[in-house]
């Protein structure tokens, strides 16, 4: 739906013709009034806008822009990707052409003129005052909204910590019951075969009463299947105890340049035969020439570890695995694909609490531990998913050298 003219506009073009030069005089007056005070309006707000054309041309930006992300008024009719490279320009432009208030949102972060994180809404325009369509992009500084959610995940933390002792306290109370009924029962049998040992005629008989009962090979099979009991209980132990520890005793980063390219071809070797196992097809895309940055390619290779198992796991009868690998300007991340189940709408806001899974034998602490991690990094996680299509979880790292952006030639 168009948005309507104003009153003034629709009087004056209703009989402009009709306009001597006093008159034309008047209308451009308060035409240039109204700009003014436009202007000073959106100069005002907090808010960036910025106005680009159907090309992706700017035409219009305001004080707050400036402030945010740097752009200056010599930059004017550059193309919006040239300012924000991280801007999908097509798909923005084929929504503008199919009509309808399409808005999408964005978030990114700026290191110049000064570290800011910026909400960047894009809404397509109509024309009617342009006389041609375009796009308007707002700029919201969220930094501070940011640090408060840090804040308050710093807060949840603590309170995580408790759920995390009394969690884990759960879960070891019931393989530390079962070894201890187990040496029980070992220790009884120990007692038995001791009986045999020299002493008096009567513990002598005693002994071959019982041996008669109870051969020494039936005690062996007891003994064995016990040990076997409480090897696997202890290994369940350690298990819970290491993803326990990993959790809230991180070990710090150990950054060196390093690609992820490297890491991504390190993990696979290692996990390669247990997805084959599965029945599982590996496919990789791994960018050429990936550029290195400073990363801590051990502490990423366990993140890519819990996440190919995950996403093994969520492939019950086979499907394909991918992973892939890419850069911007700012950033490089890497992508883990499945061809799964996918994850339900009202299970993915909770994917990332601690103790909350949907396998029977998770402990549901290595999403939390991957979070963890590229926070470390100061990178950041995207998850998409689509019940019965599949999950991808990619990742964003910062490059340690950001590439420099590049400006076209002016000529004058």
């Amino acid at each position: 739906m168009a948005a309507p003219k104003s009153s003034f506009l629709d009087k004056v073009l209703g009989r402009i013709g009709r306009l001597d030069t006093e008159g034309l005089q008047t209308v451009v007056q308060r035409l240039a009034r109204e700009r003014s005070f436009l202007e000073t309006l959106f100069n005002t707000i907090e808010d960036g806008v910025l106005v680009v054309d159907e090309h992706g041309r700017v035409i219009y930006f305001n004080q707050a822009v400036t402030r945010l992300i740097g752009l200056q008024q010599s930059e004017e009719e550059l193309h919006v990707t040239k300012i924000l490279p991280e801007l999908d320009w097509e798909m923005i432009s084929h929504a503008d052409m199919a009509g309808g208030a399409h808005v999408t949102r964005h978030e990114f972060e700026v290191h110049y003129p000064r570290p800011r994180f910026i909400r960047l809404y894009t809404a397509p325009l109509d024309g009617v005052a342009t006389g041609s369509s375009g796009v308007a992009l707002i700029f919201h500084d969220a930094t501070e909204a940011r640090q408060k959610t840090f804040e308050a995940i710093e807060s949840e933390r603590v309170q995580a910590l408790t759920l995390l002792a009394a969690s884990v306290a759960h879960e070891i109370g019931n393989p530390l019951n079962a070894l201890h009924i187990h040496l029980q029962l070992m220790e009884r049998e120990v007692k038995k075969l001791k009986l045999g040992q020299a002493g008096s005629p009567s513990k002598k008989q005693r002994e071959k009463d019982r041996l008669e009962a109870y051969p020494p090979a039936d005690a062996a099979g007891k003994l064995e299947q016990y040990l076997a009991v409480a090897k696997g209980e202890i290994n369940r132990l350690d298990y819970i105890v290491t993803q326990f520890l990993g959790a809230i005793r991180p070990a710090p980063v150990q950054l060196k340049m390093a690609s992820l390219n490297d890491v991504v071809n390190k993990t696979l070797d290692l996990l390669r035969p247990e997805i084959e196992n599965r029945g599982i097809t590996v496919q990789t895309k791994l960018a050429r020439g990936l550029t290195a940055t400073h990363i801590d390619p051990t502490q990423l290779q366990q993140v890519l570890v819990n996440l190919i198992k995950n996403a093994s796991q969520a492939m019950t009868t086979g499907g394909t695995l991918t992973l892939q690998t890419g850069e911007n300007s700012e950033s490089v991340w890497v992508s883990v694909t499945d061809t799964g189940g996918g994850i339900p709408q009202e299970q993915i806001n909770r994917i990332f609490e601690p103790f909350y899974t949907t396998k029977k034998k998770g402990t549901g602490l290595g999403l939390m531990i991957v979070q963890r991690i590229i926070r470390a990094h100061n990178g950041r996680i995207e998850l998409e998913s689509n019940v019965g299509k599949g999950t991808t979880f990619r990742l964003w790292l910062p490059l340690h050298e950001r590439k420099p952006r590049l400006l076209e030639a002016r000529t004058n």
